[in-house]
């Protein structure tokens, strides 16, 4: 079993995966035909086609994929760097980890795994794969994993992939995966969590960082003036791109609040420690983590 999963179990209680219940319906319909509709997500507050969606997001990072970074600095006043730290060091990865970063953007979460790996345990063995749906965001990781000592390694190797169904990644082969700020742009949240449970080995661990909800109402207030009325401003202002940032903003609020992710994550098979989620921040992000057990 993974040292992931040794190492956080020991005096924690485990909340096991939600079991699947059949439903059957107790009246026969008969002679009635289903309407054909086409399904629909939301792309920000607005509902778009299921089928227009991961263009439209990937239309967005296309847009901001030179500003990136910049971005989540004024999306979280920099404090984003201090919940990345906060995330290796709750995964505390060990010698020889193999992770699957998925829609790894700039390589953030990817190179501070490397750099705890060799700072902490010496180790040149762990290795990253870094995948993301949005070939210029690759790029824009790749650009910044070429100025390392990682480059021209077999500690990091990069894909476009679809969260939702990773080709190139075969069945239980990960020791960990993450997916940081990615996950809330993806259509359905469930089939990605799902991909996760089949690429990750038996006592694997899933963790994502996302921003979520603020309870406190306060806060919540200043939280919500800024996000609506300061970051599609500074969207305009450092990449002359408003509705790409207005799109950012809303996504937040459309994701799921904590509890409820936690629960899509049990529903995939994964086992959670405790409540199965760390509030950072008040709640503007929290982590979430599963083992695969």
């Amino acid at each position: 079993m993974s040292y992931l999963f040794r190492s956080r179990v020991a005096s924690a209680r485990l909340v096991l995966p939600t079991a699947k219940r059949a439903c059957f319906s107790t009246t026969a319909r008969r002679f009635q035909q289903p309407e054909q509709e086409s399904k629909t997500t939301h792309f920000g507050f607005r509902d778009v086609p299921e089928e227009q969606k991961e263009s439209l997001v990937r239309q967005v990072f296309a847009n901001v994929a030179g500003n990136y970074d910049v971005m989540n600095d004024a999306m979280s006043l920099g404090i984003h760097r201090i919940w990345k730290d906060q995330f290796i060091r709750s995964m505390a990865p060990g010698p020889g980890t193999k992770l699957l970063d998925v829609a790894g953007g700039t390589g953030d979460i990817a190179l501070r795994f490397l750099d705890y790996c060799k700072n902490i345990h010496k180790d040149s063995t762990a290795s990253v794969t870094m995948v993301d749906i949005n070939p210029h965001m690759l790029e824009e990781g790749k650009k910044r994993f070429a100025k390392t000592p990682y480059a021209n390694t077999n500690q990091a190797n990069f894909y476009v992939q679809n969260a939702e169904n990773l080709t190139e990644i075969p069945d239980e082969s990960m020791d960990v995966y993450t997916i940081a700020f990615g996950i809330r742009n993806c259509t359905h949240v469930d089939r990605v969590v799902k991909e996760a449970y089949r690429v990750l080995k038996p006592g694997g661990r899933f963790m994502c960082l996302e921003f979520s909800r603020v309870d406190n109402p306060v806060i919540g207030k200043f939280y919500d003036l800024y996000s609506f009325d300061v970051i599609p401003v500074l969207g305009q202002v450092i990449a002359q791109d408003r509705d790409s940032y207005q799109y950012l903003v809303e996504s937040i609020r459309k994701f799921p609040p904590q509890e409820e992710f936690a629960q899509i994550i049990r529903d995939a098979g994964f086992s959670t420690i405790g409540k199965g989620y760390e509030d950072l921040t008040f709640g503007v992000a929290a982590i979430h983590s599963g083992f695969k057990i």
